[in-house]
């Protein structure tokens, strides 16, 4: 990859960071904990998990730190309800749902993805949340989402509501900034040696934060990222456009091009269904560390640390913090793919 060098004067940045609005939605700092086992299992010298599973909200995870710029001033505007999108499982629309109860406003979702059954995992979340759904069965094409929730919008709208249009993922520009801000946090943690930061890459938001806040905050830290849903040109793509909008909300000259990004698209299989490299990075973190995963999202970036670091690709001797971005409740949506692991001997005395 090549340098990227962001030419600003660089003294005053935490302040700027830090006078660009926000609502205080996450628990924050996060912890960062020691995995020496799993550190053993992947033959790496040092890793450590940077638990945002603990963000708070909801059941925790990554959402939350940029829900916290995304919904900046939403009530003061006057708005009365928060509309998102997302699959099925939505970790990012069950974050929104969480956040609008919080900020005493109505919500309604847009999802979409195989037809159900059954409500469970981050589904059932949306109901105790009280939120409306409407669900685009069979179609989970972003496009057809995002479409889909500009024409409720507008019915909203004419009705006299006063809606708030939340992207999928929560992935903007000032989004990102939540992540800007976490890689901060991080330094503050472990300091500012040689470090590689994995992370599990979605809508692209985490990843293009942690790319600015490292290049800010962590000059000596390589970021890589393990796709769960896109190529890896797709999140290039991606990133850079974002990264330029958060750098110029912090008054920075666009900083990276997808030179500048490692990402790997070699782990995702399809987009919310598990496969089996995640399945058993899944069963290795909680038998080696008492770490939960995810089948979608924490489980394949997991997988894809571990092969990664088998296969040397991570270098051994510098220290690698696994980004937890949450999602735990999905566990519930797949029990059946869990169940055949089971060892249980019914007896009746």
């Amino acid at each position: 990859m090549t340098s990227c060098i962001i030419r600003s004067d660089m003294t005053d940045l935490g302040q700027r960071l830090d006078a660009i609005e926000r609502v205080r939605l996450a628990s924050l700092p996060t912890p960062v904990v020691e995995a020496p086992r799993l550190a053993e299992h992947a033959g790496l010298a040092r890793l450590m998990i940077k638990r945002d599973d603990m963000t708070g909200l909801a059941f925790g995870g990554n959402k939350a730190r940029k829900l916290e710029y995304d919904l900046a001033g939403v009530v003061r505007q006057g708005c009365d309800l928060l509309v998102t999108v997302g699959g099925t499982q939505s970790n990012h629309a069950v974050m929104t749902a969480a956040a609008a109860r919080r900020l005493g406003l109505g919500v309604k979702l847009v999802l979409g993805g195989p037809d159900f059954t059954r409500f469970d995992g981050n589904l059932l979340l949306d109901v105790v949340y009280g939120a409306e759904i409407r669900y685009l069965v069979d179609d989970d094409d972003n496009d057809s989402l995002a479409a889909a929730m500009a024409d409720w919008v507008q019915e909203l709208r004419a009705a006299g509501r006063r809606p708030f249009a939340v992207p999928l993922g929560g992935s903007t520009g000032a989004g990102a900034l939540g992540y800007v801000r976490a890689a901060r946090e991080l330094a503050g943690q472990i300091g500012d040696g040689p470090v590689q930061i994995v992370t599990a890459v979605g809508s692209c938001g985490t990843f293009a934060g942690l790319n600015l806040g490292a290049r800010l905050f962590l000059p000596r830290a390589r970021v890589v990222g393990i796709s769960v849903s896109r190529t890896a040109g797709e999140i290039a793509e991606r990133t850079v456009e974002l990264v330029r909008d958060s750098a110029q909300l912090l008054g920075l000259e666009t900083p990276m091009s997808a030179a500048d990004l490692e990402c790997y698209d070699a782990y995702v299989g399809e987009y919310g269904v598990p496969n089996s490299a995640g399945q058993d990075a899944i069963r290795t973190a909680a038998r080696l560390e008492g770490l939960l995963l995810d089948p979608v999202y924490t489980g394949k970036s997991m997988s894809g640390l571990l092969d990664l670091a088998h296969r040397r690709v991570l270098d051994p001797a510098v220290p690698t913090v696994f980004l937890h971005t949450g999602g735990l409740p999905i566990v519930f949506a797949f029990e059946d793919a869990i169940r055949e692991q089971a060892v249980c001997t019914k007896i009746r005395r």
